[in-house]
């Protein structure tokens, strides 16, 4: 009867200087990350009162009522509602058309696909604002059935935003996408071609899961991104009924005076649905962008 020797546990690296100090700096980068982070989450836990009185270094005047005061006030309530109407679709069909697209400029090698993929990048490369004067125009005169848009245009609908924000971020998701379906093995596709699968099924039920971990770290990105997004929203949008979440923190803020704490509030909890979402898409998200880091 024989025994199998159990494995030998890994030996400790040892602490040099330069591990040493490389661990410090990261430390201090993270607490300095961090600073501003705890600072408005413990302002917005505060009376404004107190610390107008003993100022934010002090200890006490903690409260709930920024938050409840923000919410009403900010109209959190519709304005997430609309967040989630125009980010939901927009990171759908981002991800689904640069998914498409980096198929077919990674499955085939045509001569042109250089240039297809440079077309869909460049708009990544100029500023929002050089383009602003275009895509309204654009828009203005793009009709629509009433029942698609109150405005007959895209102009002042969720319609529009969503159009935008997919001509901006496809580019970079195609990017990124093409760049992953390059590293997969072609053994996988030519199997699939032995067993029938058209460039459908190809696509479909095989490139696209194992296209998951990409995946989940670009919706990781783009749901911060386009959830974040303003600029757009003042360009596209006269309705205040239909603006994103980041207006509310624009109404907490008065003309003469701004409450600090209230408005902190309103950023802890416009920040609060991007880290949840991170949280739950965390460990995808590592693995989509540590793919290729290493070779086995």
């Amino acid at each position: 009867m024989t025994t199998s020797a159990a494995p030998l546990p890994k030996p400790r690296r040892p602490w040099t200087r330069g591990r040493i100090a490389t661990h410090a700096f990261l430390a201090f980068m993270t607490i300095l990350w961090l600073i501003p982070l705890v600072y408005a989450v413990l302002a917005s836990l505060r009376d404004y009162q107190y610390t107008a009185e003993h100022g934010y270094l002090s200890f006490g005047g903690f409260t709930l009522n920024n938050y409840v005061t923000a919410w009403q006030v900010g109209e959190f309530a519709q304005k997430f509602l609309n967040s989630a109407i125009i980010t939901i679709p927009a990171v759908a069909l981002t991800l689904f058309l640069a998914s498409m697209v980096a198929f077919v400029l990674a499955r085939f090698n045509w001569t042109f696909n250089i240039v297809m993929l440079g077309a869909f990048t460049a708009g990544n490369l100029l500023p929002p604002q050089a383009l602003l004067i275009p895509v309204y125009k654009m828009f203005q005169g793009f009709e629509v059935p009433f029942w698609f848009s109150a405005s007959g245009t895209l102009l002042n609908s969720y319609w529009g935003l969503i159009a935008v924000n997919v001509g901006f971020q496809i580019g970079f998701c195609t990017f990124v996408l093409s760049n992953y379906m390059k590293a997969l093995p072609k053994e996988i596709y030519e199997s699939a071609m032995v067993d029938g699968a058209s460039i459908w099924q190809q696509y479909w039920k095989l490139t696209l899961p194992l296209c998951r971990p990409s995946l989940a770290a670009l919706a990781t990105l783009e749901i911060t991104w386009i959830y974040n997004e303003f600029f757009w929203a003042t360009v596209l949008l006269q309705n205040g009924e239909l603006f994103p979440i980041t207006s509310s923190l624009t109404n907490l803020s008065g003309a003469f005076f701004t409450d600090n704490n209230l408005v902190a509030a309103g950023a802890v909890m416009t920040a609060l649905p991007t880290i949840i979402i991170y949280f739950a898409l965390q460990k995808h998200f590592v693995a989509g962008l540590t793919v290729g880091a290493t070779k086995g």
